[in-house]
């Protein structure tokens, strides 16, 4: 692991760091910030992924998320959102959701992307390992949120992994990828063309198929250009509902996909997250 950068913030520290990934089988970037603390002290950790066409780099900007983690005593990861380099293959046509920036958090099956496209092995397996390696972190007191695309990661990993996260999150999530163009195309594309296997991948499908948590919180914004074609919160309104998982849907009026949505409500989320991470 190499360290690219790290500036003081917030009494903290937030880092960005390189390594040579075996999972992907690329250089992947991830940024960490640590809150202050006091030495030896092992602290609760928030994975964040993010949404398409993104970097690490996106919510480490414009995330504000760092004021909040300072005073609950979080480290926040944010990891890349697919494999880059020379050999990685990207959509045929260049478009932005598919391809590089868009590794949609599924182990592709699908040649040429099963080589390098794994970034559900990276997110789950690869990078908690090496965080806890490097980073004084609580390996017990884990949450995991995101955005868009980053959503639908989120979801999909505390669905699949019940107990290990202790809460769940998301802004603006696809919960439903095989029922939306974003996710019909992703899937098709890494996974092919059976959609028994998309199911996994598919946070509505895995309620339905008996996958539950705890609870549930999900910010949208009502002026997202993608909330009717893409998003459609709705459909994980019903799913849980029907499984009776405590669902905190907040449509947020007037406000849009991007990262002025996020930031606003940040604070909120880190600190819905403490709450259940500070539970015994």
């Amino acid at each position: 692991m190499e360290q690219v950068s790290t500036n003081r913030s917030f009494g903290g520290e937030q880092g960005v760091y390189k390594h040579a990934s075996a999972a992907t089988g690329t250089e992947m970037t991830f940024s960490v910030f640590v809150p202050p603390h006091q030495p030896g002290t092992k602290l609760p950790v928030v994975w964040y992924l993010s949404g398409l066409t993104c970097t690490h780099a996106n919510v480490t900007e414009k995330g504000e998320f760092r004021a909040a983690c300072a005073e609950l005593g979080l480290i926040f990861v944010a990891p890349d959102t697919s494999p880059r380099g020379e050999g990685v293959p990207d959509d045929p046509a260049g478009a932005y959701d598919f391809g590089l920036g868009a590794g949609f958090y599924v182990d592709a099956t699908q040649p040429p992307f099963d080589r390098h496209y794994r970034m559900w092995s990276y997110v789950t397996e690869e990078l908690p390992a090496l965080i806890a390696e490097n980073f004084p972190v609580d390996m017990d007191r884990q949450s995991i949120m995101g955005h868009s695309m980053g959503g639908h990661g989120a979801l999909t990993v505390a669905l699949r992994n019940p107990g290990k996260y202790a809460s769940v999150s998301a802004f603006a999530p696809i919960v439903a990828p095989g029922q939306v163009p974003w996710g019909e195309k992703a899937l098709t594309g890494y996974l092919g063309e059976d959609r028994a296997t998309w199911r996994l991948h598919d946070a509505v499908a895995l309620i339905e198929d008996g996958a539950r948590v705890p609870d549930l919180l999900v910010d949208q914004g009502g002026a997202d250009p993608f909330l009717e074609k893409e998003l459609r919160p709705e459909l994980l309104k019903s799913a849980c509902e029907a499984a009776g998982i405590d669902l905190t849907l907040n449509l947020r009026e007037g406000y849009d996909h991007s990262y002025y949505f996020i930031s606003t409500f940040m604070a909120d989320h880190l600190r819905w997250h403490a709450a259940r991470l500070s539970k015994d």
